[in-house]
């Protein structure tokens, strides 16, 4: 199966976009939801499908959407469920991503980030698990199951962080600068500001449990 990249623009603060990296990707299948689709429209990048309940919009970038999208999906107000997990849905169902970078995602609202970080851990979502990147001007955040991995080294991020969003069993952390030997928690903890070691990859495992890892840098 050959690689569909698909990018989704949420609502986030503008000033946690990574603008180079929205440049780079110009190219690339983009979805844009709420707000998010009107900075791609500014930045003159056309989503092949807008969701969302639009509520966050006044009426003149209601219009705008209307006119210059193809595609536009709309979600009752009041749903148990979010946009940002109908976008991610959308993504792979509808557009047969293989792999999905979220922009938009972090910063402003407490309850929206969360809501992001935590929307992996939905069963809904759990076979697309490693297939999410969420990405804003100084994080990447992926996710993965339980298993060995091997994270290769990556100069400009200063700081790695592993946060269990589950319960887990038996987390061990090789190859950074702070080691950790079969962790096990019942509750989510953030392993923050460790490093990786230069030109090594950062080795890390566990038996049981989703957990985040948080590429960082000021």
């Amino acid at each position: 199966m050959s690689e569909k990249v698909v990018n989704i623009m949420l609502g986030g603060p503008t000033a946690l976009i990574p603008i180079d990296e929205i440049k780079r990707r110009r190219g690339e299948t983009w979805l844009g939801v709420d707000h998010g689709i009107i900075y791609l429209l500014n930045q003159q990048i056309k989503p092949v499908i807008a969701v969302g309940d639009y509520d966050s919009l006044a009426v003149v970038e209601r219009q705008q959407i209307e006119t210059q999208v193809a595609d536009i999906r709309y979600a009752k107000a009041e749903k148990d469920f979010t946009d940002s997990q109908m976008s991610v849905i959308t993504a792979f169902v509808d557009l047969k991503a293989t792999q999905v970078n979220i922009f938009g995602a972090t910063g402003g609202r407490i309850d929206h980030s969360l809501v992001n970080l935590f929307m992996m851990t939905d069963p809904r979502f759990q076979a697309w698990l490693q297939q999410v990147t969420i990405i804003d001007e100084f994080n990447q955040v992926t996710f993965y199951p339980s298993g060995n991995y091997q994270l290769p080294y990556q100069a400009g991020y200063q700081y790695l962080a592993f946060a269990n969003l589950t319960p887990v069993k038996n987390l061990t952390l090789r190859q950074v600068r702070y080691e950790l030997t079969d962790f096990s928690a019942d509750n989510p903890v953030s392993w923050s500001s460790n490093e990786f070691i230069r030109d090594k990859p950062a080795c890390f495992n566990f038996t049981a449990g989703i957990v985040a890892v948080i590429l960082s840098h000021d």
